[in-house]
């Protein structure tokens, strides 16, 4: 029995939808465990692109089971508008290969308000959400007075109750922090959740009563996490974090199962850094290498088509993402996009107010004034795109590889060089 899992450790955006799908022939249950349609991964199959948001990367696999999770936030609108935009293009989407937490989240209407008016009244200082209503669904999932359960939905006549409190509420609210906003109307959103929740009947079980069934069975499971680890409300540059355990640490909160019964923790990193939104990215590279690397990575977010910030690779801050998640081996994605330039820079350690530190600082304050120490590579100057093998490596590129082992104490066992399937090294 295998129970794998796929985590990013940087600022999400790691390419972990190709390692996910890369591995999914050898899993039969894919999971995912946090996070909501704020996610995005893009994979290439059968010739074909598909750009996931909520369902798991193992809805593309016949035979396979895609389960969403407990710890998810879930729009249920965009849910299914994802799951139509699979069966429109012939992808198997029903109640045999797609299961949903009844103990997950939902985003309501309110939620999306106020994200919007919370990021507006933040100016300057906004953290630079999706606008999905997903860190506000999940404070309410932390206060429990106003959370509501997928599992709710089934109980149509307290929700209809407990909806009505809340939306007098949420009014309130915000008619004080935004005066020219017009009422929500809690009528109109029951009606509306009501339909969602007949389309996803099917498809709605306790997960985790399943996923515990799966692994007495000794199916192959394989949990794919969504952003990174740098974005851990927990343990990423708070407050620049999304609001769940994007780490390795969400996998038992956020499926019921326990982190002892993973057998492998794969990292995801890219061959350089990038990151969306605020906060301090100390190896940033606001000049002609950061656009060139942003143009022909396509850096370009999946789910908000925003340009992705883009710098040198941080050995520090993936280093500490590595840690924290306790990773086996390392995959290092999108090496190709940095085959055209002369010469390459890793960053090895910081260096703040004078002292040198490999350790990642725990307070945005600091990581803000940390001066990168890199380690220069040379550039190979060639196309790589076509290596099946390690040997079919320019030497610059191995040492490359090599240095981001070194650095983070573990060994890379994928180098991707290309986003199609086969263009994956297996080392």
């Amino acid at each position: 029995m295998s129970v794998t899992s796929v985590v990013g450790l940087q600022w999400g955006d790691e390419a972990k939808g190709k390692i996910v799908d890369f591995l999914t022939d050898s899993h039969e249950v894919v999971v995912r465990y946090q996070g909501g349609n704020n996610a995005g991964h893009t994979v290439k199959f059968d010739g074909q692109t598909y750009k996931l948001s909520l369902l798991p990367t193992g809805i593309l696999r016949p035979g396979v089971k895609a389960v969403i999770g407990n710890g998810l936030v879930v729009n249920p609108e965009a849910l299914l508008k994802e799951m139509k935009s699979l069966t429109d293009r012939g992808v198997q989407v029903d109640g045999q290969n797609l299961l949903l937490s009844d103990r997950a989240h939902v985003i309501l209407p309110y939620h999306i308000v106020e994200d919007a008016v919370f990021e507006k009244r933040r100016g300057n200082q906004a953290i630079g959400t999706t606008g999905r209503g997903i860190g506000t669904c999940y404070r309410d999932k932390a206060g429990r007075t106003h959370a509501i359960r997928v599992g709710d939905l089934y109980h149509p006549e307290t929700f209809r109750t407990k909806l009505a409190d809340i939306v007098a509420f949420k009014n309130l609210t915000l008619k004080a922090l935004d005066s020219t906003l017009e009422p929500l109307n809690a009528d109109a959103i029951y009606e509306s959740y009501m339909g969602y929740a007949e389309q996803l009947k099917s498809h709605v079980v306790d997960t985790t009563a399943w996923l515990h069934r799966a692994l007495k069975e000794k199916k192959n499971i394989l949990f794919e996490g969504a952003q990174g680890s740098l974005l851990d409300v927990d343990h990423g540059t708070f407050p620049y974090v999304t609001s769940s355990n994007s780490s390795s640490a969400g996998i038992h909160s956020g499926s019921g199962v326990p982190q002892r019964a993973i057998t492998r923790m794969i990292g995801i990193a890219k061959a350089y850094t990038t990151r969306v939104g605020g906060g301090p990215f100390p190896t940033e590279l606001n000049n002609e290498i950061g656009q060139h690397i942003r143009d022909v990575g396509h850096e370009y977010g999946t789910v908000t088509g925003r340009p992705r910030r883009c710098g040198w690779f941080d050995a520090v801050a993936t280093g500490y993402g590595a840690r924290i998640c306790g990773v086996d081996e390392i995959a290092v994605m999108l090496l190709d996009v940095l085959a055209q330039l002369d010469e390459l820079c890793i960053c090895e350690a910081y260096e703040i107010r004078g002292e040198r530190t490999t350790d990642f600082p725990s307070h945005v304050e600091d990581l803000e004034v940390a001066k990168p120490v890199f380690r220069k590579i040379p550039g190979w100057k060639k196309d790589i795109t076509h290596a099946r093998k390690l040997s079919d490596l320019p030497s610059g590129a191995r040492q490359y590889v090599d240095t981001i082992s070194e650095l983070l104490g573990v060994p890379a066992k994928f180098i991707s060089i290309g986003p199609d399937r086969e263009q994956t090294i297996l080392l």
